[in-house]
């Protein structure tokens, strides 16, 4: 079974919800899901800086991140494992500013999602998991931020009962809300 490269369009201009090439017999299979020239042909740039992997245990929540200077697009897939995906609008001119989209990423289905600048990322992990960064910024400690996994403004509706208990980072637990960032952004902007 081969399935080739595809690029669906989701809520939120300029984040995609990809299905990479998959090449499957007797053995296993092969996988690519980064090609610069090829997601440039298909009207998605992505110049990868930087690779992460995280591995996370059943429960743990990773909240609303991202960098309030240099943001960092990225592809991400679940490598092992399985996790609810979701992706925040930060563009503060846009329609959907505060919506969220959330995808079931895991080595089965093998799809990742394009998360491109001014978009806050997060996930729920359904099983012990490895999942891939694939960045097109490098990461800046100085600059990283994030909100609230729980914030009643945006409502991200986790699929908590398929968890059970939660686990939170230190950081996780201190991070602030939607209307504290529309604030602070305003701030770190001069009012734009």
């Amino acid at each position: 079974m081969t399935r080739p490269f595809s690029f669906e369009k989701t809520l939120f201009d300029g984040v995609f919800l990809i299905k990479p090439f998959v090449a499957e017999d007797e053995r296993g299979y092969f996988i690519k899901d980064y090609s610069k020239e090829l997601f440039a042909n298909n009207g998605v740039p992505h110049d990868l800086q930087e690779v992460f992997y995280t591995s996370s245990y059943k429960g743990v929540i990773r909240a609303i991140h991202f960098q309030r200077e240099k943001e960092q697009p990225k592809l991400v897939r679940c490598v092992k494992g399985s996790v609810f995906d979701v992706v925040v609008d930060l563009r503060t001119d846009s329609p959907t500013l505060g919506q969220w989209e959330g995808f079931y990423l895991n080595d089965e289905n093998k799809n990742e999602v394009l998360i491109p600048a001014h978009f806050g990322h997060g996930y729920l992990v359904l099983e012990d998991s490895i999942v891939s960064y694939k960045c097109a910024e490098k990461f800046y400690g100085e600059f990283d931020d994030g909100i609230m996994w729980d914030d009643l403004d945006i409502n991200v509706r986790w699929p908590l009962e398929k968890v059970g208990g939660i686990i939170l980072s230190e950081k996780d637990k201190n991070l602030q809300s939607f209307a504290e960032w529309k604030t602070n952004r305003s701030e770190w902007t001069g009012g734009v």
